[in-house]
């Protein structure tokens, strides 16, 4: 994923749900983040879809999902980071995950 303009962002509250991608809510105007210690920002693709979604805690990037689709706009692939460790996640036609 390449770098963003603060510009870019989208800010949430939270997310709710257990599938991928994380279904993000609560949106908060960029002004208001500045008194939070907690918060996800989100850029989206030219398709409206969640790319890359980060929690912030303290300034610092805490979680990070990053995310690509199919043509036909189904997820296919899940990049999670949490620190150091890194979790690739493969899904199938329907964008759930496939087991292995």
């Amino acid at each position: 994923m390449s770098e963003n303009n603060e510009e870019e962002y989208r800010y949430f509250l939270t997310y709710s749900g257990l599938r991928l991608p994380l279904n993000l809510v609560g949106p908060l105007e960029a002004d208001a983040i500045a008194n939070r210690n907690t918060y996800f920002r989100a850029t989206y693709d030219s398709e409206g879809r969640l790319a890359c979604c980060e929690k912030l805690v303290y300034g610092e990037v805490e979680l990070r999902h990053d995310y690509a689709y199919d043509a036909d706009g189904a997820l296919t692939r899940a990049r999670i980071a949490m620190g150091e460790d890194v979790s690739e996640i493969d899904c199938d036609a329907n964008g759930a995950p496939l087991r292995s």
